[in-house]
């Protein structure tokens, strides 16, 4: 993989390679810091639909990260891009917080519980069984069942979070309708990054921390892909999977070093070559 064309954008997810909640990962603050100054494309994925992108800019700067705000893309803005293109000026009934419900207003469309269109599943801290039950009640109706994102947990300093996979798996048991996901590892995440960037899938990397999201997506959108070791995936489950990461690395921090050279590339040999 040595003769493939040098990395000239970088995507990467924010939680367990970043940040653990609101704490840095050693390393995370350099990266982005290094990626600003050699001048190359970026732009941070992530799965959580929680916050607006100006909210995730904020919370990074006291984590000591500064990211622009329109480097961010989110699975809440991925799935309002989804809802957009598929059924314009719609409605919905959503179960998630203001980074879902503004993504959704901003391209015009109307939250009810009323006969929606859609039942929008995205992540939330406060989950409500009187919320989920009717959006339950409402899938049974007939509305279309959408969630932001597969993942079942998350980590965090204290140790795993459930997630909307969790959530969706309860409310798939109770009505027999799986989702539609729009997040990682849906390939559609990705190359809308990819067209908000005007970059090619053959020099752009993805980094990560889980096999089964942020490597498999990176992987079907043609994308190299690391996966760094600080968040879900452990070392001794890589290879339970039946595809490979290009590279696999303790952390960030070992990147660093790689987006200041003139012609980085990542090999499945672990070496940057210029």
């Amino acid at each position: 993989m040595t003769d493939r064309r040098p990395i000239e954008t970088w995507l990467t997810d924010m939680d367990g390679v970043l940040v653990h909640e609101e704490a840095p990962i050693p390393g995370a603050p350099e990266f982005v810091e290094a990626l600003k100054e050699s001048g190359r494309r970026f732009m941070l994925l992530t799965n959580n639909s929680i916050y607006t992108p100006r909210d995730l800019r904020a919370r990074l700067l006291k984590s000591g990260i500064d990211v622009p705000e329109e480097a961010i893309w989110t699975s809440a803005l991925a799935t309002a891009q989804f809802l957009l293109d598929q059924r314009p000026r719609g409605t919905a009934y959503v179960v998630g917080e203001s980074g879902l419900t503004t993504a959704l207003h901003e391209i015009g469309y109307v939250m009810t519980d009323r006969d929606p269109d859609y039942v929008v599943l995205g992540e939330t801290r406060t989950y409500s069984f009187e919320a989920i039950t009717r959006a339950i009640r409402l899938i049974e109706a007939g509305a279309r069942f959408i969630a932001t994102n597969p993942d079942a947990s998350g980590p965090s300093q204290q140790g795993t979070l459930p997630a909307t996979g969790s959530v969706a798996a309860l409310i798939t048991t109770a009505t027999g309708r799986s989702p539609y996901y729009v997040g990682k590892p849906n390939p559609l995440m990705m190359r809308s990054a990819l067209n908000r960037l005007e970059a090619h899938s053959e020099t752009t990397v993805m980094i990560g921390d889980r096999m089964d999201t942020d490597v498999v997506s990176g992987l079907e959108a043609g994308l190299r892909t690391v996966l760094v070791l600080t968040g879900s995936t452990r070392p001794d489950q890589v290879e339970t999977f039946p595809y490979r990461p290009t590279r696999v690395v303790d952390s960030i921090a070992e990147l660093v070093d790689l987006v200041a050279e003139r012609s980085p590339q990542v090999t499945t040999e672990g070496d940057a070559e210029d």
